[in-house]
């Protein structure tokens, strides 16, 4: 291997050294902020007297897809062209259930994300729906912007 060579080895694997270490850390922080909105959640459910939601990784990894597709796009949407629908989105990620709903949501922090739903008619009534029992949260950050979606279910057992 001629010097030239492996100076473009080094160089190559610095830069995917890089790369995978930018990616590490840019993981952790969405982690938290949809540990944050389940545990938002969770409060809320039990200020209104109702049970704590189950948390359903495959349920989180269906959020998850669909938030980053929400910051890639910059736009919050309950589909987009070619993406799949809810259910079916759940269904491939490996979610089993009898029933599902979908709240989304964009802004500064999971904080502000939590108030909009709760403020919204049709979002409050979705995380405070008594019949849903687990929730998987996703989320991705663009610019300063939190894209967050929480798919709740009824799950089957």
């Amino acid at each position: 291997m001629t010097t030239f060579s492996k100076t473009l080895l080094v160089a190559a694997l610095t830069i995917g050294g890089v790369f995978s270490w930018t990616s590490a850390v840019a993981q952790p922080k969405a982690e938290v902020a949809e540990q944050q909105l389940f545990q938002a959640i969770n409060r809320e459910r039990a200020a209104n007297g109702l049970p704590p939601l189950k948390w359903d990784e495959a349920l989180a990894n269906a959020a998850r897809q669909h938030a980053e597709t929400m910051a890639a796009q910059k736009s919050i949407s309950h589909g987009f062209p070619g993406e799949l629908s809810l259910p079916s989105r759940a269904t491939r990620a490996g979610a089993l259930f009898s029933w599902l709903s979908e709240n989304v949501a964009a802004g500064p922090n999971t904080e502000n994300i939590n108030e909009q739903w709760m403020q919204s008619p049709n979002h409050r009534a979705n995380l405070l729906d008594a019949d849903m029992d687990t929730i998987g949260a996703g989320a991705a950050e663009r610019n300063g912007v939190v894209f967050a979606v929480a798919d709740f279910s009824k799950a089957k057992h």
